[in-house]
């Protein structure tokens, strides 16, 4: 493992009680941050929790990302308890499902806006304050090439990781000269529990888009998220960073 210095930093991760989100904070804390993990379903949290660190190295907040009231309550939560916040990985979110354009529910539809697109905007409206306050901090959206090249049957998705990447590079601009640096990683498949929520012919035509033939992994995901989070990374803001296995095409 490369190693990265993230020291005295604390950096929240949603969606971090599972799958890549946990996988970063693993990262993140083998760099020596601290993390707040936030997450809507508590007893998972209280897992990793349990598992990744002694308190005061490891936070957790039971948050709905849907809810701006509940994201500033846990903004606020989390820089009483470390008195700071240096880094934000928006990585929680939801496919809801498969189907035709035609044929979406609107009620999956919003519950997927709710979580990919307006969850990441209520974390950083509420979180970009501490970093300006700070001088310095890091964003990373989880986006997915899904937003770049929009995938059949998945046009909630495809549409609220499009918007997320648009959001990336508003928001790198409009911080660009406060040592705040956002960026997004655009991943094709990455092999998790979300693989769930899709049909298995939706599975089928994504693994056939990769020209390396396989998934990505968590872990390649974190190792690129905890370099972006780094001081190494402080030229390039407003910007994506395929994780595709050569799928992506622009």
């Amino acid at each position: 493992m490369n190693q990265i210095d993230l020291r005295q930093r604390v950096a929240i991760i949603t969606g971090g009680a599972r799958g890549i989100g946990r996988c970063i904070a693993e990262r993140l804390l083998a760099s020596g941050a601290r993390v707040s993990l936030w997450d809507i379903d508590a007893s998972a949290l209280a897992q990793a929790a349990g598992e990744l660190g002694a308190p005061g190295v490891v936070h957790t907040v039971a948050v709905n990302l849907a809810d701006l009231a509940s994201v500033q309550a846990a903004t606020e939560v989390t820089a009483a308890a470390f008195g700071r916040i240096d880094i934000l990985v928006n990585n929680a979110g939801i496919t809801g499902g498969n189907a035709k354009t035609w044929e979406l529910d609107p009620a999956d539809w919003r519950r997927v806006m709710d979580i990919n697109l307006n969850g990441p905007f209520y974390c950083c409206r509420s979180v970009v304050p501490y970093l300006l306050k700070n001088g310095f901090g890091r964003i990373v959206n989880i986006a997915s090439i899904a937003g770049k090249e929009g995938n059949p049957n998945a046009a909630h998705y495809s549409a609220s990781k499009a918007a997320i990447i648009a959001l990336t590079k508003s928001l790198g601009k409009e911080l660009a000269t406060s040592n705040i640096t956002v960026n997004a990683i655009a991943p094709a498949v990455i092999a998790t529990d979300i693989l769930k929520q899709m049909t298995q012919s939706h599975i089928d035509y994504m693994l056939s888009k990769i020209p390396m033939a396989r998934f990505g992994k968590k872990e390649e995901a974190a190792a690129l998220v905890a370099w972006i989070c780094s001081e190494k990374c402080s030229f390039t803001t407003a910007a994506v960073f395929d994780l595709s296995g050569g799928r992506a095409t622009y």
